[in-house]
């Protein structure tokens, strides 16, 4: 049966159509049939349904997801103009989705400013806009030049109200195996240049005398100045100084 109880509502009982009876429904909605409007909504929630699932971890009620789910499809049922020849689910899912993570947002403890969260909107809106008048992907730039806001403006408020991921996400598991999203992050500055070139220098820095290893890890490991390390081991700092240039020659000479 796949019975399924959200909101108090059982699943099981919800009624599929076909996309030929959708398509009829769709022009009595048109006409101003409320009772066709009411059926065909009933008729979708299915839709809002599988697309809960996907926010479920991230909520304590998933209930109110749904519901917010909900207002997204009626207005997706209030505005969808089938002259654009797509789907109805086409249409639907962005907006279902967006009121999701939308609820998602705004429920969370990390707060956004309301004139961020307005220029976001308003993006988004735009993009949705320009995306029925164009064919291809609408960029930041003709999103910007239609709100009359710099492009660096739009990025930075679509950016602010992005969902945040945790780096222990989990990217791939199964049951012996556990792939996490910090697993895939790369770091530039730990590459195998680097390691080769810490190998290097750690066989050079074994070349030198006790002294001089001395000066160099005070000089370049600690970041002490020659007057410090002349008091540290009780010479002058001249002395300090011609100690440094020899050992730094020596690794020079190890590591070419």
């Amino acid at each position: 049966m796949r019975k399924v109880v959200i909101s108090g509502l059982d699943t099981s009982t919800l009624p599929t159509l076909s996309h030929e009876q959708s398509a009829e429904l769709l022009k009595k909605i048109r006409c101003g049939d409320e009772d066709a409007r009411a059926y065909f909504i009933k008729a979708n929630l299915k839709l809002v349904l599988s697309l809960v699932q996907r926010y479920s971890s991230r909520v304590e009620n998933p209930d109110d997801v749904f519901q917010m789910g909900c207002v997204g499809l009626v207005k997706a049922v209030d505005n969808f103009d089938d002259s654009y020849g797509v789907r109805f689910s086409t249409y639907a899912v962005p907006l279902i989705v967006g009121e999701m993570r939308r609820f998602i947002r705004e429920s969370n403890s990390l707060r956004i400013s309301r004139s961020v969260r307005d220029v976001a909107y308003h993006a988004l809106a735009t993009r949705e806009k320009l995306e029925r008048q164009n064919t291809s992907e609408v960029s930041v730039e003709q999103i910007a030049s239609e709100m009359d806001l710099p492009p660096e403006r739009i990025s930075y408020c679509l950016n602010a109200i992005s969902d945040v991921v945790s780096l222990s996400s989990n990217v791939y598991s199964t049951e012996e195996d556990c792939l996490t999203l910090m697993d895939q992050i790369s770091d530039d500055k730990v590459s195998e240049n680097a390691w080769i070139a810490d190998v290097d220098l750690s066989r050079a820095l074994n070349v030198l005398g006790e002294r001089e290893y001395s000066v160099i890890e005070k000089r370049y490991f600690q970041g002490k100045t020659q007057t410090e390390v002349s008091k540290e081991i009780g010479i002058s700092q001249a002395q300090v100084s011609r100690l440094e240039k020899n050992a730094v020659n020596t690794l020079r000479q190890s590591m070419s």
